[in-house]
């Protein structure tokens, strides 16, 4: 993982990556090698008012598996030549390229997002649909993946898309260890376009949290929305308005996704029988959980199993 920065660089966005690639963690095997290059190597400005020291140049890019574009300002200032030929070349050898927040700028420069959806900060997102209009702007989505390229909204996006890139890579379990360590959600719920106005009182009212941990806890159970408007008391259309509020999602699409998420860890970390898995997320059985599981991941319980034993 090489984190390509450039003057003046946003520490968070470049902290986002190094977070969850770069920091070793008590008791959790290492999987990524972390490192950050720039075009000209040197002492690098940052927003925060203080220098880095960056010792590699482009050339560390060539060794790298996944490039990362922490951020790219001013978004008015295109990348040079060499970088953009250094960003194809990287996806041209099969490396995967990211970009969080700003830093779609830069793949856009390189057109490695022509004829791709992508998403970036919601405030700069129409700039970015205005000056590149091969590329299918989505404003309000966290995040992208394309497989060999992926782009994150706005600077806290950007963990949700590293840890999506973990949960990819590693499985949903190593994700879910490292989002603790970070006391951090595994998996966040809803788009940007939920933080791109200040909330009005009646979304401050009413925290879903307890809810949601009291659902969490209960995913064996034949729980349905229902269920969950009567312990909290209201009728399931004031239920579904705080879900899409708070979470910018439904009640039945997030109580599927922790049923999903918790039958990934299952699958990875034990060898129960996919009835035994279905059963015990809430998911009545192996037939049911199959075309969940295919719908919402692409590939079947099975071949999750053999991916992540391997």
């Amino acid at each position: 993982m090489v984190a390509l920065v450039r003057p003046p660089q946003s520490t968070f966005e470049l902290a986002c990556a190094a977070e969850v690639f770069g920091l070793e963690r008590p008791g959790l095997p290492a999987r990524y090698a972390f490192s950050v290059c720039t075009e000209q190597p040197g002492p690098v400005a940052t927003l925060a008012g203080y220098d880095m020291l960056v010792a590699e140049g482009l050339d560390a890019l060539r060794r790298a598996d996944t490039v990362i574009v922490p951020g790219w300002l001013p978004v008015e200032r295109p990348p040079s030549d060499t970088v953009v030929e250094a960003l194809r070349r990287a996806v041209e050898r099969g490396a995967r390229v990211v970009s969080i927040c700003s830093g779609a700028f830069a793949l856009a420069h390189a057109g490695l997002l022509d004829g791709r959806r992508a998403t970036t900060h919601w405030a700069t997102a129409g700039k970015l649909a205005e000056e590149f209009p091969a590329v299918q702007v989505d404003p309000d989505v966290l995040y992208v993946d394309h497989g060999e390229v992926a782009t994150s909204a706005g600077a806290g996006a950007g963990i949700d898309l590293c840890l999506h890139l973990v949960r990819a890579d590693q499985g949903a379990g190593y994700a879910a260890r490292v989002a603790r360590s970070m006391v951090m959600p595994p998996h966040r719920e809803g788009g940007q376009l939920q933080y791109s106005a200040p909330p009005n009182a009646g979304q401050l009212d009413g925290s879903l949290a307890p809810l949601l941990d009291w659902a969490t806890g209960r995913l064996g159970e034949p729980l349905a929305v229902a269920d969950l408007a009567a312990h909290a008391g209201v009728s399931a259309r004031t239920l579904a308005r705080r879900f899409d509020e708070q979470l910018g999602t439904s009640p039945g699409h997030w109580l599927l996704v922790q049923r999903i998420t918790a039958a990934r860890e299952l699958l990875e970390s034990s060898d129960l029988p996919l009835d035994a898995v279905a059963r015990r997320v809430g998911l009545s059985s192996a037939t049911n959980l199959r075309r969940r599981f295919l719908g919402a991941l692409g590939t079947t319980p099975g071949a999750y199993r053999r991916a992540f034993r391997a």
